[in-house]
């Protein structure tokens, strides 16, 4: 399985931006996709999952109500919608995969990581 993210930038606190993940590879359909994100001194920590299994979606309190998770299989791409972003939301943005249907939130229950995104906030 093979992650690609795009989409970061520089933008302002308020602003909104999305993240695109391409996700490939074999079975890629029956893989949970999820974004983490990781700032400076600080562990990587996650932020939303699309579940495979029942399409679920799930969210880390930092971003729930202004963030949304979406997932289009036939172009197997995971996307991240973030609205009014704030300062604090600065970090490298990580999508990842794992083959867990349920709510996985640790970073060690995902196989497969993609290499990136910065997204900063100025305020």
């Amino acid at each position: 399985v093979q992650l690609q993210a795009s989409g970061g930038g520089l933008v302002q606190a308020g602003d909104s931006l999305r993240l695109s993940c391409a996700a490939s590879g074999p079975n890629i359909s029956k893989y949970s996709l999820g974004w983490f994100r990781q700032a400076p001194g600080k562990e990587r920590e996650f932020i939303a999952l699309f579940s495979w299994y029942d399409h679920s979606k799930s969210y880390a309190d930092s971003v729930k109500g202004r963030s949304t998770i979406s997932r289009d299989n036939g172009k197997n791409m995971v996307y991240l919608q973030m609205n009014n972003l704030e300062p604090e939301d600065t970090a490298v943005y990580y999508c990842a995969a794992t083959p867990l249907g349920g709510r996985a939130t640790k970073t060690d229950e995902y196989y497969y990581w993609g290499q990136g995104t910065q997204v900063t906030v100025s305020s």
